[in-house]
């Protein structure tokens, strides 16, 4: 799989995404004009997703309270017991029901590593494409910008780190982490010390009567007479091309299975109650004869009646691209699609908190001019303190935002923060965004709701002429620009290019 390729396949036109306004959904409305939706169906179901928040858990952009659980316990056999042991971007199945204000009870928690052990670096973090690859035991597993990366930093991961990951399995067998969490101390007591590894994979060279098969490049051997657990699932299920989970230890360089599972797609199953919402990249592609494609072992039809956000279509369904999906399991199995929006942020901008630009009512600040809109689907990640909320930022941090560019129905526009990484460093008065050419002229440009001259110094990467000739059409190119702001507040563009010509 192309590295670059979880990106690209999202580059539809921004045009398309940002005309698509964002309309409110029962969720409150900033003194911007920012309607926030509240994300998630109403009723009670089961929900599948990436952890955004803790005060309770946020999942899905839904915040459930889980005082009625007993000690707050999350379903885990993965040394994670209770709800304070959770990181930002594991991948969580809640239960229980949610209300029309997107809050919701919990009923149950239930948590579990896709993969766990040492890891290699295939390929390091690239600063231009934002992405990474690491390998576990020859599965191979891409980090993107989204992804939340705990114990170190991304451009520090280094072989044979041992991490825990929460990712989604791709149509090719390769993983796209939601979570790579480095054990350090702080992480140490955490992490399953019984079955220290885990691995989610392919079934190849089955040997029933010898109970030994491989999965990546790890020799694995069982016992079916007792000493391997075999959780819904039996020694007479396993076959070559089936995917399975393993939990064990290394005896030599074979894996002795402690457990045997089904693989991460149970977690998707239908529970007591009919709806369900869950986040993932798209497996099958929309398919227009039968008017379904798949997600996470999920067949999903859509409908006349099925709404589409964020300037999706039914077209725009293809794999690898990030959405969430609320619906109600079928009769046959399938999931009917009450909504789908898009999950993918294309959109970012890092620099220094503006000073007394935070609004904790509002939930919004800015950076280099961007107006940031946190909403409930929003991880905050702070460099040193894991802990770090929204509310304890105030300036002068530099952090990173990415997410999704969004267009007010009164022209105003604004990025809605998927993830928020704050770095400890005073920042200075440079900045760096992605974001539409909205307007250019010889005197500059607008993009991400800024306006930013040119200087004698700006540099064009990718020629005036042409950025010139894009924004006259009307096509909101995606653009990458570098800027400071002078002593007199004003910005100007250091450098600027086409973000497909830095992605090559």
């Amino acid at each position: 799989m192309n590295p670059t390729s979880i990106q690209s396949v999202a580059r539809f036109s921004l045009s398309a995404l940002t005309i698509g306004i964002l309309t409110a959904c029962g969720g409150g409305g900033g003194s911007d004009g920012l309607d926030i939706a509240d994300g998630g169906i109403r009723g009670t179901g089961s929900s599948v997703g990436p952890v955004s928040g803790f005060g309770s858990v946020f999942v899905n952009g839904v915040r459930f309270d889980t005082d009625d659980i007993p000690n707050r316990a999350v379903n885990s056999d993965d040394g994670i017991g209770f709800e304070s042991e959770l990181d930002e971007g594991m991948i969580l199945r809640v239960d229980g029901e949610w209300r029309d204000d997107g809050t919701g009870e919990a009923a149950s928690v239930e948590y579990d590593d896709t993969l766990r052990g040492e890891i290699v670096v295939t390929q390091p973090w690239d600063i231009a494409t934002k992405t990474a690859t690491v390998s576990m035991y020859g599965l191979i597993v891409h980090v993107d910008k989204q992804t939340v990366v705990k114990g170190k930093q991304v451009t520090e991961l280094a072989d044979d780190d041992f991490a825990r990951i929460s990712a989604w399995r791709l149509p090719n067998g390769e993983f796209r982490a939601s979570l790579v969490r480095v054990r350090d101390d702080a992480a140490s007591e955490v992490f399953d010390p019984e079955n220290e590894i885990e691995l989610e994979g392919e079934i190849a060279n089955l040997n029933r009567d010898l109970c030994t098969f491989e999965i990546g490049n790890i020799s694995v051997e069982c016992d079916s007479d007792g000493d391997t657990n075999f959780d819904g699932i039996d020694i007479s299920d396993l076959a070559d091309g089936t995917y399975i989970q393993v939990e064990g230890n290394f005896n030599d360089n074979v894996l002795f299975a402690r457990e045997i599972r089904e693989d991460d797609l149970r977690r998707y199953r239908r529970g007591d109650d009919d709806d369900i919402e869950f986040a993932g990249p798209v497996s099958r592609a929309f398919d227009s004869g039968d008017r379904t494609f798949e997600i996470n072992g999920l067949v999903v039809r859509v409908t006349s009646e099925t709404e589409f956000d964020d300037g999706l279509s039914e077209d725009d369904l293809v794999p690898d691209l990030l959405i969430q999906v609320e619906g109600e399991f079928l009769s046959d199995g399938t999931v009917e699609a009450d909504e789908i929006e898009l999950r993918e942020g294309e959109s970012e901008v890092e620099g220094r908190i503006a000073a007394n630009s935070v609004n904790t009512t509002d939930q919004t600040f800015r950076i280099g001019g961007v107006l940031v809109q946190v909403t409930p689907l929003t991880a905050v990640i702070g460099d040193d303190d894991p802990s770090i909320s929204f509310q304890q930022l105030g300036g002068p941090e530099e952090v990173e935002v990415s997410g999704i560019e969004r267009v007010t129905a009164d022209g105003n526009v604004y990025l809605e923060a998927f993830k928020i990484e704050v770095d400890d460093d005073v920042a200075d008065d440079q900045f760096e965004l992605v974001g539409g050419l909205r307007r250019m002229d010889n005197n500059g440009i607008d993009v991400l709701g800024v306006s930013i001259r040119f200087g004698l110094d700006t540099e064009f990467d990718t020629s005036q002429s042409e950025l010139q000739s894009l924004a006259d059409q009307g096509e909101i190119p995606l653009v990458e620009v570098s800027y400071q702001q002078n002593s007199n507040g004003i910005l100007f563009v250091d450098e600027i290019e086409l973000e497909e010509d830095d992605d090559d």
